[in-house]
This record gives structure tokens, C-alpha cells and sequence, in this order.
């Protein structure tokens, strides 16, 4: 007899949870698991500021898959359509080569995408803090317009170059911000013609308040911690306009800067959009045990899908973190197996955590299970929770490393010229047009049914 298949279509929090936990819990004759991953690494997006601050190295927050997972059969590629009647999944393999894999069982954790809005220059001139590439490219670029800025006789270009301006005032945005301003404050010291003071770093929000889940306290803990640093940080204000050298801002104000990073929120997968299935909010709707309704064997969860939190109640969903994403894919994962054994299901509920937000240095708030920290005893939470959410010893033993060793000999200020010749666009690291229409999905799957 044929063994069930399980495919699960992303390589990140949720998936790569599934993943484990179906390999633990499924004897190898009860299922055949396979999952579609553009990359053979599960990224720890949480510590992508400290990459592009050059305090971790990128090899430190891209957990090995092939360590993770010992029986998944791991498909190079991305998911680019779904034929939900037929079950099929039409793959776009690393090699451009597009195939189509059958399924019984479908795990759609195919994650967000950088939230843009019809902005003008925004697209060619931001860049965003989404992908591993962009924060190895961003830590490069920020370092190349210091060394730039050195180099010119140009005051209103060493101006521009020395400016920096970051959009979202989330946990993102913020630490990306409070990261990279301690990196650019360290490297003045070794710019002789550079003066400190002419660095500026600018981090705006349209929300009235900076990470408003930390809590108003929290929250004004953490814009005094930057605004002491020197950081300007502007609410209420977003972007009206972007150019090469300047960004001019909703409040009029015109900044002259060639450095914009977009962490104004994500949206889910463009893969979602080619299902026709109901959506909220551009996330898939789902049941409360993470099923795709009208679509047979199909689940969903972690970025792309709407979770209701029975927690909150009243309509609420979960929102995209990497703690949700985590624990939604264990849930899936149950039901797959409550699914094969003929056993009920269960709806996915949670307790959170708590929060944490590390700024660099000995700077950082949280909240674990509602105390209230700032300061080094944050700092050794938000740690701690990393290294405790990171899946293998290599891992931790990386990050740990470069901590200790960024403690003790302070930061780097080298650039290895990636992308130097071209500046990178937002579109260059997120493949946002490779998807399909549902008409060339089911051409791709009546091609595979004529051939047998």
C-alpha cells in the first residue's frame, strides 16, 4: 500500500516545526514527508539586525535543514501554484525548472513578503531587512557609504551618504535602527575625516506610539534608550517620496539620504493570491485547527494564514511572529497525525510568552510572561530566548561565539563588496513575480495527467 504524502511548502518557523515534529511522532511506513524550500536553511529572522551590525555572521542564523531533519525528503524550489481539486503543487526547482509534485496532505507555511505601498522611488530605492541576503548586503552598503563619505569632497554628498533613515517602528524597524547606529557611532572612531556628529540616524512610523505589544512603559523605555543614543525618532510621519539621494518625508521635511530600510510590515506569500480560496486581510482564512475549508487535506499557518487566538477571542487572529509560527506548526503537525489515526483534532491555542527587543549592547526591554524588564536583565532574556528558539547545538555554539567575541573585541568594519557595482532593490531578494495564475496552475496539472 502507498504511503500517505505530506508536502509542506516552506522552509521557515512554521514548516520546519511540522517537519520535526511529523518525522518524531509518524513511524517512516505511516507517511512520506517532503518539503519546498528555495534555500537548505531555516533563517532565524529575529537576529537579522545583529547580522547586518556584523555582531552575528550570516552562517550563524541560517540553521542547516539537512542537520534539522533527517528523513524529510528536502525539494529545492519554491511553491509558485496549487491545484487544490487535482492536489497538486506546481514547483519552480532552483534550477528554473518547473514540476509538479502530487499530494494527500498540504502544509502551506509559505511565509510573508515585505509590505510596499505605491510609494514613488520606493520600490527602486528601499531596501528591506527580509531576507539573509539583504541584511549581508545592507551591513555592505551602510559600511561603503562611510568609506564613500571619507572619500568625497562633496559636502552635500558626504551629507547624504552619512544620513539613514528607517521605516517601522516595530520590532524590526527598531532594532535594525538601534543596531546599525551603534555599528556607524563605532566605525566614526576609525574615520579620521569623518566627524562623528554629521551621522544621523532617522527612524519614523505613521503609529503614534514605537512597539506598541511592549506596553506604553516599555514602549517609552525603548524611544528614550534610542533618542539618548542619538537616534531621531519621528511618529505619526512616513514616507511621501523617494530619490536617489533624498527622502522626503509626510511632515515635508526633505532628508537628504541614500539609505532607506523598509520594515513597514509584511504581507503574506503572492502564492495565497493564486488559490482562490478566502482571505482576511490578504491571510488565508482558516478553522481554528488550521484547515483550509472547501479544500480537502489542506492546511495553512504561521505568516500566510489568518489563525484565529481563541486566546483574545472576538474575531481576533494570531498575529506573524516567530513564537506563533513555532507552535502553530507542532499543532499542525498533531492533527496531521490525529488525521492518519483516524483521531480527532485539535484547534490551535496558545500562552504567550512575552516579548523581547534587544538594541544592541547592553540596551534591551521585554516582557516575559508579563514582567516588565529593561536594561542587562532584558538583555540576558532576549538572549536567552534566542538561543533557546535556535534548533540545533551548532547553532547556539555560532551565536554564542560571535556575542562573546563582539563583547570582548568590539565590531568589525569590513565589506565584502557584495552587489558593490549594482544597487539592490527590494525586488531583487523576495521573487515576488514567479508566481502562476490558477489557469497556468491547472494547464501545468492537465499536462502531467495527459503524460499519465
Amino acid at each position: 500500500m502507498e504511503r500517505p504524502r505530506i508536502l509542506v511548502v516552506g522552509g521557515g518557523f512554521a514548516g520546519v516545526e511540522c517537519a520535526r515534529r511529523l518525522e518524531r511522532k509518524l513511524a517512516p511506513a505511516e507517511a512520506e514527508i517532503a518539503l519546498v524550500t528555495p534555500f537548505s536553511y531555516q533563517l532565524y529572522l529575529p537576529l537579522l539586525p545583529h547580522v547586518a551590525a556584523g555582531v552575528l555572521t550570516p552562517q550563524s542564523v541560517a540553521v542547516s535543514l539537512r542537520r534539522t531533519l533527517h528523513r524529510t525528503n528536502i525539494i529545492p524550489g519554491g511553491a509558485i501554484g496549487v491545484d487544490a481539486q487535482a492536489k497538486m503543487c506546481v514547483i519552480r526547482t532552483i534550477s528554473d525548472e518547473v514540476v509538479v509534485k502530487r499530494y494527500d496532505y498540504l502544509v502551506l507555511t509559505p511565509g510573508s513578503i515585505t509590505r510596499t505601498f505605491d510609494i514613488p522611488g520606493l520600490n527602486q530605492y528601499a531596501r528591506g531587512m527580509k531576507t539573509l541576503a539583504e541584511a549581508a548586503y545592507i551591513r555592505d552598503h551602510v559600511i561603503s557609504q562611510l568609506d564613500l563619505a571619507s572619500a568625497t569632497h562633496d559636502r552635500a554628498e558626504r551629507e547624504s551618504r552619512l544620513q539613514f533613515v528607517v521605516v517601522g517602528g516595530g520590532y524590526a524597524g527598531t532594532e535594525t535602527a538601534a543596531c546599525l547606529q551603534r555599528l556607524t557611532t563605532a566605525a566614526a572612531r576609525r574615520y579620521p575625516r569623518l566627524d562623528p556628529r554629521l551621522i544621523r540616524w532617522h527612524l519614523i512610523d505613521i503609529a503614534p506610539r514605537l512597539m506598541p505589544e511592549l506596553g506604553e512603559r516599555l514602549g517609552l523605555t525603548a524611544l528614550e534608550i534610542l533618542r539618548r543614543r542619538g537616534v531621531e525618532v519621528s511618529l505619526g510621519v512616513s514616507v511621501a517620496e523617494v530619490g536617489e539621494d533624498s527622502v522626503k518625508f509626510t511632515d515635508g521635511r526633505l532628508v537628504p539620504s541614500r539609505t532607506l530600510i523598509w520594515t513597514a510590515g509584511v504581507a503574506a506569500s503572492p502564492l495565497i493570491g493564486t488559490l482562490g480560496a478566502e482571505t482576511v486581510k490578504g491571510r488565508l482564512a482558516v478553522t481554528a485547527e488550521m484547515r483550509v475549508p472547501h479544500m480537502e487535506g489542506m492546511f495553512a499557518l504561521g505568516d500566510a494564514a489568518a489563525v484565529p487566538d481563541l486566546a483574545k477571542g472576538d474575531g481576533a487572529v494570531c498575529p506573524p511572529t516567530a513564537q506563533h509560527s513555532q507552535r502553530q506548526g507542532k499543532t499542525v503537525a498533531d492533527n496531521l497525525v490525529a488525521t492518519l489515526r483516524n483521531q480527532p483534532l485539535k484547534p490551535y491555542h496558545h500562552r504567550d510568552l512575552g516579548l523581547v527587543v534587544d538594541l544592541g549592547g547592553t540596551d534591551a526591554v521585554s516582557r516575559p510572561l508579563g514582567v516588565e524588564l529593561h536594561g542587562l536583565p532584558a538583555q540576558a532574556v532576549a538572549r536567552g530566548y534566542h538561543l533557546m528558539a535556535l534548533r540545533t547545538n551548532v547553532a547556539k555554539a555560532r551565536v554564542t561565539s560571535n556575542w562573546t567575541l563582539n563583547a570582548v573585541a568590539g565590531d568589525d568594519f569590513v565589506r565584502t563588496g557584495f552587489l558593490s557595482r549594482r544597487p539592490a532593490s527590494l525586488r531583487d531578494f523576495e521573487y515576488t513575480d514567479s508566481y502562476l495564475t490558477a489557469e497556468q496552475v491547472r494547464e501545468h496539472t492537465r499536462s502531467l495527467l495527459a503524460k499519465g
